[in-house]
């Protein structure tokens, strides 16, 4: 657990009045990259002995990773289907009863006539369960649990938040906490506002600013010293190069076989990020899906971020959660949620030969296996784009056709 040391030596070097930036831990000699903030937090495991530090953090991140498959189901049952609409003129239906005959008032629109709620109720269980046993093998959250990291909890802080309805009180908060703990998911603040919730987006910029203004009551020192300096040092984090980092950066700096690609990433990341906010957009206003449009911009974020290590794809857990529901309210077969989840379990990523520079120095026909959550994100992105295009062009673009045309895209 890596990665857990460091946050160990984090909160001790805070506790016991030392340089925040200036130690490296473990034979990587990995230094901390996170604001002040985060710092503040990691003083408590200082207070239990390493293995017992190790433990807890095993066990918190499996019932995080349960956490995260109930707000993936959760979210997945707000996502439109084509049965929730009128079919030909993509209005609701002026009169439609909220539940099936035969079901017990107040059950979820598909829930079957005559099961018990008890009954609907163990079957969530299993169902949770049984994603969560599965979740563990995919290669993200595997290495996320093998390496102490807090990415399960980042996304859950994240899913949370704007799983809740527009409106609600303080929703927005729980981002700007999060993005202070790590600043990259300081993008679903830029979410937030461009789809329209400009409360809930303030309020995310307003929390992020209150964990800046703690740390630097704190650590003031070091605080000014990561956001003048440390925060633009990527090199820092680590190689952008090697096959960990699966963003835009890392795939295009293995294909042109330089450790420092410059524009040659710089202005496809440019392109990227702005497509992928307005496409987010587009999904989120447009097509009625914020569901989908939230996982547009949790890709987008990833890919374009200068380095996303696999352990950050973790977003994988409810975007397989969001496809299956889907498919299986289409009565669709599973088979491109089994595609997508082959991808983050196979782990061909470790198999390409990396030794020393390797991962430069990969034959053309390797650059797939080494690159495969960058790929598929290009991948996805450009078919959704196509989709909404297409759809917007049909005059169906928000209409009953909205779940299938998303459903198709994933495909």
């Amino acid at each position: 657990m890596a990665d857990l040391l460091v946050y160990r030596a984090e909160g001790a070097a805070v506790a016991g009045g030392r340089d925040l930036y200036g130690f490296t831990v473990t034979a990587w000699h990995l230094p901390a990259t996170y604001p002040p903030f985060a710092a503040l937090l990691f003083v408590p495991t200082v207070w239990l002995s390493p293995a017992v530090t190790k433990v807890a953090f095993l066990v918190g991140n499996a019932l995080l990773l349960a956490l995260l498959v109930h707000l993936s189901l959760r979210l997945a049952e707000d996502v439109p289907y084509e049965g929730a609409r009128d079919t030909h003129h993509g209005t609701p239906p002026e009169a439609e009863p909220s539940t099936s005959p035969g079901s017990e008032p107040g059950a979820p629109p598909d829930a079957k006539p005559g099961v018990p709620r008890r009954t609907r109720r163990w079957s969530r269980t299993a169902v949770l369960l049984a994603v969560t046993a599965v979740a563990l093998w995919l290669e993200p959250v595997f290495q996320t649990l093998v390496f102490g990291q807090i990415n399960l909890l980042l996304v859950c802080l994240v899913l949370w938040d704007m799983g809740r309805p527009d409106g609600a009180r303080a929703k927005g908060l729980a981002v700007g906490v999060a993005s202070g703990i790590k600043l990259t998911p300081a993008v679903f603040a830029v979410h937030l506002l461009l789809t329209g919730r400009v409360r809930a987006g303030l309020t995310a910029l307003a929390g992020f600013a209150g964990t800046v203004l703690a740390g630097a009551l704190v650590l003031p020192s070091a605080s000014w010293e990561f956001f003048t300096r440390r925060v633009f040092e990527t090199a820092r984090v680590g190689k952008a190069w090697i096959v960990d980092n699966q963003s835009l950066q890392g795939l295009v700096a293995r294909l042109a076989h330089t450790a420092d690609p410059g524009l040659l990433w710089l202005l496809p990341a440019a392109a990227a990020a702005a497509g992928g906010l307005v496409l987010a957009r587009h999904v989120h206003l447009r097509h009625g899906q914020p569901a989908w449009a939230l996982m547009v911009s949790a890709f987008t974020a990833l890919l374009v971020s200068p380095i996303s290590w696999s352990h950050h794809w973790v977003w994988c857990v409810p975007l397989l959660v969001l496809l299956a529901a889907e498919r299986a309210r289409l009565g669709a077969g599973q088979g491109a949620v089994l595609a997508l989840a082959a991808v983050f379990s196979a782990r061909t990523l470790w198999l390409v030969p990396k030794h020393g520079d390797g991962d430069l120095r990969l034959a053309w026909w390797l650059q797939p296996f080494a690159s495969p959550y960058a790929l598929l994100t290009l991948g996805l992105l450009a078919a959704a784009a196509v989709r909404c295009y297409s759809v917007s062009l049909s005059g169906a673009a928000s209409g009953w056709a909205v779940s299938r045309s998303w459903e198709s895209t994933m495909r």
